[in-house]
C-alpha cells in the first residue's frame, strides 16, 4: 500500500469523525477521532523505529518505543473516562482500534520501505593520489634499502586494479626514475613512462590494445580470457602475492559467518532471506559489480557451476568504494550484502561501519590467508601478453617488463608487497 492510499485511509477517518460530530452521534465521532489519532500515532511510531536507530544505534529504537508508548497510554487514559460507564461502547473501541493499529503499523512500515529515497552511493573511488609514487608524503610503501633494479627508458606502462595500485605505486618508488606519475590519465605515449590505474576491466582493455604492458589485477574472468583468444592473443598471468575476497553487511546486521555454500545459495537465489541463515526476518539485498570487475569475476569464480542470478541495475555499482559505502550507510542496512578484498576494505577504505564475514568459521586475516585456513583467499597477478617486438625500443621494453617481474618476485619485491598490506607469495 503506497502513502496515498495511507492518506486516503486517515481522510476517511477525518470525515466520518467530522460527520459524527454534525449529527452529534457520540459514538460515531469518539470511535472515529480516536482511531484516527491512535492511527497517526503508529505511523509516527512506524517511522521513528526506521529513522532513530540510523542516528543513535539502539537506544534511539528503545527511545521510539518507550516515547510512542507513553503517548498512547496517555491518550487511552484520557479517552477512558468517556467509556468507563458503557462497556459495550469500550469493546467496539478497543477491537477495530487494536486490528486498525497493527494494521496501519504494517501498512505504515512498508510504504516508508517502498518510499524511501536510496541512498545512491557515488561512484567516486577513494583518493589514489595519496599514493603517488613520488609526490611529497605519499601512502605508499617504502623499500628499506636501495632497490637492487633501477629501471631505465623505454619503461613499462601499468595499469591495474584500484586495490591493487598502492603496491605497484610502491614498485615504481623503488624502482623507477623520479617522475610526475598521474593515477588517473587517458594518454597513453611510447615515449613515456606511463603509470596509472584506471580499474581492472578497462586496464584488460588497455593492455589489450597495447597501451599498457602489464597489469595488477584479482584476475581474469572468463570473458577476457575468451576475448583474447580471439584477438590471437596469449595471456601470461604471474602470481605475485595472495589476498582475501571477502563478504561484508552493515555493523549492525546479526551474521558473523556464512558457509561457502550459503554464498553460493544467496547469489543464486536459492537463499533469500536472512532468518534462513540464523539472522533476522528479512529480504537480503546482495549487491553486485559490473561484469569484468575484478571482484565479479572473484564471485563467479566461487560460483563454479551453480548460474548467478541477475541483479536489478539499482543493486549493480561500478566502484568497490560505491558498493561499500551502500552497505554502510543505506537505510535498508539490515539487509545488505556486499563483496571486496580485504585490503582495499579495511586498509584503504577504513571499513569501521561494515562487518566482514567469517566463511566456514574461518576470519580474513593476514594469519589466515598465510597459512591457507580461510577458504577464499587466493593469489593476484601481473598480466601480460605474449608479442613479437616490432622494434628496437619495444624489445628494450619487453626486457624490461621482464626484469621488472623478476624483481617483484625477488625478496625485495615480495617484502613491499608485504610492507602495502598484502601477503606474500611463500619464499621456499
Amino acid at each position: 500500500m503506497r502513502l496515498t492510499q495511507i492518506g486516503g485511509l486517515l481522510l476517511v477517518l477525518l470525515i466520518l469523525m467530522i460527520v459524527g460530530s454534525r449529527l452529534k452521534n457520540k459514538l460515531v465521532w469518539r470511535i472515529s477521532g480516536t482511531m484516527l489519532c491512535l492511527a497517526v500515532l503508529f505511523i509516527a511510531w512506524s517511522i521513528a523505529v526506521l529513522i532513530l536507530p540510523d542516528l543513535y544505534g539502539w537506544s534511539g529504537f528503545i527511545l521510539a518505543n518507550v516515547w510512542c508508548a507513553g503517548l498512547l497510554l496517555l491518550g487511552l487514559l484520557l479517552l477512558w473516562q468517556h467509556f468507563r460507564a458503557k462497556v459495550r461502547r469500550v469493546v467496539i473501541l478497543v477491537i477495530p482500534g487494536v486490528l486498525l493499529i497493527f494494521t496501519l503499523g504494517v501498512v505504515g512500515v512498508n510504504a516508508y520501505q517502498d518510499n524511501i529515497v536510496e541512498i545512491r552511493a557515488s561512484e567516486d573511488e577513494i583518493n589514489l593520489i595519496a599514493y603517488e609514487p613520488f609526490a611529497e608524503g605519499t601512502q605508499a610503501a617504502v623499500l628499506a634499502e636501495l632497490s637492487a633494479l633501477q629501471l631505465q627508458y623505454p619503461l613499462p606502462r601499468l595499469d591495474g586494479a584500484t586495490a591493487l595500485y598502492p603496491m605497484y605505486a610502491a614498485f615504481v618508488r623503488a624502482t623507477y626514475p623520479e617522475a610526475d606519475y598521474h593515477v588517473y590519465d587517458s594518454k597513453y605515449d611510447d615515449g613515456l613512462a606511463t603509470v596509472v590505474c584506471s580499474r581492472t576491466s578497462e586496464a584488460f582493455e588497455h593492455l589489450l590494445a597495447e597501451q599498457a604492458d602489464m597489469i595488477f589485477v584479482a584476475g581474469v574472468s572468463q570473458a577476457q580470457a575468451a576475448q583474447a583468444r580471439a584477438q590471437g592473443l596469449t595471456l601470461n598471468l604471474t602470481p605475485i602475492g595472495r589476498e582475501a575476497f571477502v563478504f561484508f553487511v552493515n555493523r549492525r546486521n546479526s551474521i558473523v559467518n556464512l558457509a561457502s555454500e550459503d554464498i553460493s545459495g544467496i547469489y543464486s537465489g536459492r537463499i533469500t532471506n536472512w532468518s534462513e541463515l540464523g539472522g533476522s526476518d528479512a529480504t537480503i539485498r546482495a549487491y553486485q559489480r559490473p561484469e569484468n570487475a575484478g571482484s565479479q569475476s572473484a564471485l563467479q569464480q566461487l560460483m563454479g557451476d551453480v548460474s548467478l542470478m541477475p541483479a536489478p541495475e539499482k543493486d549493480i555499482y561500478s566502484t568497490m568504494g560505491g558498493m561499500h559505502r551502500v552497505v554502510a550507510d543505506y537505510k535498508n542496512y539490515r539487509h545488505s550484502l556486499g563483496y571486496s578484498f580485504r585490503y582495499y576494505l579495511s586498509d584503504m577504505q577504513g571499513g569501521e561501519d561494515v562487518k566482514l564475514l567469517s566463511i566456514d568459521g574461518v576470519a580474513p586475516t593476514v594469519a589466515t590467508i598465510a597459512s591457507g585456513e580461510y577458504p577464499l583467499a587466493d593469489d593476484f597477478y601481473v598480466v601480460t601478453v605474449t608479442r613479437e617486438p616490432r622494434t628496437e625500443i619495444e624489445e628494450r621494453r619487453a626486457e624490461n617488463t621482464q626484469q621488472f617481474i623478476d624483481w617483484i618476485l625477488s625478496p625485495q619485491g615480495q617484502s613491499l608487497v608485504e610492507e602495502t598490506g598484502y601477503v606474500p607469495l611463500r619464499q621456499d
